[in-house]
Order: structure tokens, then sequence, then C-alpha cells
């Protein structure tokens, strides 16, 4: 029988302390109440996984009680206890959404069948709707939008590690998508039918991410009112991405390493060794190795996760991938808010193609969020006007022109400068555009615009 929180509501103090005792011997963590109205106090502040309950209590009765749990917390299971006049009441209740009812006097082994089946049932439909989840978030390689060379040599990569059991170690600046990368190694396994679990170690304050990491024991520090399993354990067969690695505390990073090297670990408080195999995925947007050589980053952990690196370029060096990512951006937003655009200005492509973006995939997608909803009416493409405008400033930071003495502004100023550069690239090319394009590491689009600009097309 699944371990479990169960709510006892009876007004009998026999029937209470009798089923109480009995479920507890069976390994469950048990509450009681004495009416329906101090059960709904109870499940607020901490809701059951099953609530056994008497159907004639003083207060509310049985079947009001069900009700306002199923509207409060429709996944707890109900089981109503009931004598001989109310069965009728109680098969009713089946059809509001109890999973079943017993009858007194009441019998050890039936109230044991019956919510070993109720909690098993509850098990069965929780693995259901994860498994849901896990389908709508499916990644394959062509989920991940990428034209680029650097990001075809990462699926490449992707495509041999993810049936090992090697540790994965994903560097990137923020919003690069190395959460992307971590789903498509685990939906592209062998352990894509069990669970990916996602811990982010930069969310959590550093003395709650070891409990959630690795579980904890009832009563084992202050507010900690039931045992709690821990995210490795979750991930049991599957695979466990760890986000933001680099925050781990020094003590954290000790479990880490055993569990990494062993294969094993204990929750907090309580001295007995689980046992976990899950593959290990983690992410960080720091210099690992410079942490190391400040001292807060444990150098045999670090080469316990440099098993396997994947060093996810900037968007900045995937301009090849920008109008991709953004016509996908385009068109989602333009579902979701029922916007008729088809596409994006001549000069909008211009400045999306152009700018650097520090923020790198998300602030791309931000950006092109924020243009459908702000777009006029009866707009047709997205234009310049529509973006944020971060993206529209021009550089107010005024240089001397030591030719002639004038103050020019930057952009002004760095255009001579970026004229010889690309004439020098394209003589030493022989004017061959892809060439100059790839060494200049550009598209041929902006080649081809600032050659026009600069007048270097007649050459």
């Amino acid at each position: 029988m699944s371990k479990a929180s169960i709510l006892v509501v009876d007004d009998d103090p026999l029937i209470v302390s009798s089923l109480s005792e009995l479920l507890r011997h069976e390994g469950h963590e048990v509450r009681t109440a004495p009416c329906g109205l101090d059960a709904l106090k109870a499940l607020r502040s901490d809701p059951a996984e099953l609530v056994v309950s008497d159907v004639n209590m003083p207060d509310i009765d049985g079947l009001q009680l069900l009700r306002e749990i199923k509207a409060q917390s429709p996944e707890t299971e109900v089981v109503l206890i009931t004598g001989y006049g109310t069965i009728e009441n109680a098969v009713q209740a089946m059809s509001q959404g109890a999973y079943h009812y017993v009858t007194k006097p009441i019998i050890d082994q039936e109230i044991k069948l019956l919510i070993g089946r109720a909690l098993e049932q509850r098990r069965l439909r929780d693995e259901n709707e994860y498994l849901k989840r896990e389908l709508n978030i499916k990644f394959s390689f062509d989920k991940i939008i990428a034209r680029d060379n650097k990001m075809r040599e990462i699926f490449q990569i992707i495509d041999q590690i993810a049936n090992t059991r090697a540790t994965v170690l994903i560097n990137g600046e923020s919003g690069t998508g190395k959460t992307l990368i971590a789903r498509a190694i685990h939906h592209n396994s062998d352990r894509s039918h069990k669970r990916l679990v996602e811990v982010n170690c930069g969310a959590l304050p550093e003395n709650l991410l070891e409990s959630e990491l690795f579980g904890h024991t009832r009563g084992s520090f202050t507010g900690a009112i039931k045992d709690k399993t821990g995210k490795f354990q979750l991930a049991d067969k599957g695979t466990i991405f760890l986000d933001e690695i680099a925050n781990a505390s020094s003590a954290l990073q000790v479990k880490l390493l055993r569990v990494i090297q062993d294969k094993e670990f204990e929750r907090i408080g309580n001295h007995d060794t689980v046992k976990v195999d899950a593959r290990i995925i983690l992410a960080t947007n720091s210099d690992l190795w410079q942490e190391v050589e400040k001292g807060s980053f444990r150098e045999d952990l670090y080469y316990r996760i440099k098993v396997v690196t994947i060093d996810l370029p900037p968007l900045r060096e995937r301009v090849a991938d920008v109008m991709n990512l953004a016509e996908f951006f385009l068109d989602k937003y333009c579902r979701e808010n029922s916007r008729n655009l088809t596409g994006f200005h001549d000069e909008t492509v211009q400045i999306l193609k152009e700018y650097s973006w520090p923020g790198n995939v998300r602030q791309l997608e931000n950006a092109v969020e924020r243009a459908v909803v702000l777009a006029r009416p009866g707009s047709e493409v997205v234009t310049p006007g529509d973006l944020p405008p971060e993206l529209l400033e021009e550089p107010t930071i005024l240089i001397p022109d030591l030719s002639n003495g004038k103050v020019l502004p930057l952009k002004e100023a760095l255009m001579e400068p970026e004229k010889r550069i690309i004439e020098s690239a394209l003589r030493a090319n022989k004017w061959n555009r892809q060439k100059t394009a790839a060494m200049l590491q550009v598209n041929r689009t902006t080649l081809f615009n600032k050659m026009k600009k600069y007048g270097l097309l007649s050459e």
C-alpha cells in the first residue's frame, strides 16, 4: 500500500482513535478532525491525499464536506463511513466525486483494502497527468529552432550522448535555451518514459535547496511537519536537471559529489542510505573554472560534472537563427492574442538582425510578444515602432574626429573604420560575398546592405 497523508474526520472519538492507529500502523501520516468545519480548516493549511469521513456529523455532514473538499482540492480522494440507513446517500455521493464508502462496524481488512485502492487510483491519475504534461512539452531536435552551424553541431552531440549515462554540463548565458537542451537530451534518451525533474538551484534559499534535492524526515528541522521525498528520488530511472549549479553551497556540493560518484545519499534527519539511478544534467551561466580558482566551487566536483560539456552560443553569434526564431514567436503570439500580423517590415528585420541581444532568445521572445500586443490595429507587419525602445536607441556617446576637430556621434564616427574593414575583407576574398560574410561572421544580407551603404557594390 502506498504511504500517504490521510485526514480522519468523525465526531466519535473511539472511531477516530482506532482508525488512526490502524492507518499509522500501515505507515501513513494521519491527522484527525472532530467535525467537518475543523476538517476544512485543516485541509486549507495542509492538504491531504485522502480523507476518511463519517457521513453523520453535527455541523456539516459528510456529503457537504465532500462537496467542499472537491471544490477546494479536486485531486483529494474521499472515502465515506456510513451506517445502514445512509448507504443510499453514500452511493449517491460517489457520483459527486467520492471514491467509495465503508459501512459500520468498520472491518480492518476492508478499510485497508479500500484505502489502498483509493491511493492507487490517485497515484495512477497523477502519473497520467504527469505523462500528459510531458507529452505537451516533449522536445525533439525539430522543436528547437536552429539553422546555425554551431547549434547543428550541438544536435550531433546530443544524438551521441542521449542514451548514455554520462553527466552533462551545459554552459551558456541566461536566455540561451539551456533548459531546452536538457529536455532534448532527456526526451531523445531511453529514459524518456521516466521523469525529467528540473530544479533551479538559484531560486531556492540555501537551507531549503538541500531538502528539495534530497528530501527530509518529519521533525528534522523547524517547519518539517511531514516527510518529504527529494527531487533525486523522484528522478530515479529518469533524469534530473540542475540549473544554476554555481549557486550550490559548499556543503551541498559535497552531497552532490557523492550522489554523482556513488549514486546514493541520505535524507535530512535520516541515516538510511537511499540508492538512486538518475541521469544528471547541470547548467550554469558562470565560468565554473573561475569559481574553482576563487575557492567557491569544488575542483573535484568540477571535474566530475565536466564529462560532456555543451557550450551554447549567445544569440548574437547565431545571426542566422534570429529571424527564424522571431517568425516562430510571431506566429505563437498572434495565435494567443488573436492578431493577424503576417511578418516583419524590412527595416524591422534589419534592426532585429543587427541588435546584440544581451538577453538572448528570451529577450527576443519578449520583444516579439510586445510587438504583437502593441501593433497598431489594421497593421499587417511588425514595424520598428512596435519594438521595445532599447532596440531603437542610438548611441549618445560623442567622440572627437581627430582629422578635423569636429565632434561626431559614435555611430557616425565608426562608419569609416567599418567601411575599411569590410573593403579589406572583400579584397582578401576576391569580392566573394559568401566567404566575406563568413569571415566577418555576419549574414550575407547584412553584408550586402553595408556594401550598398558604403558604395562598395560597384566594385
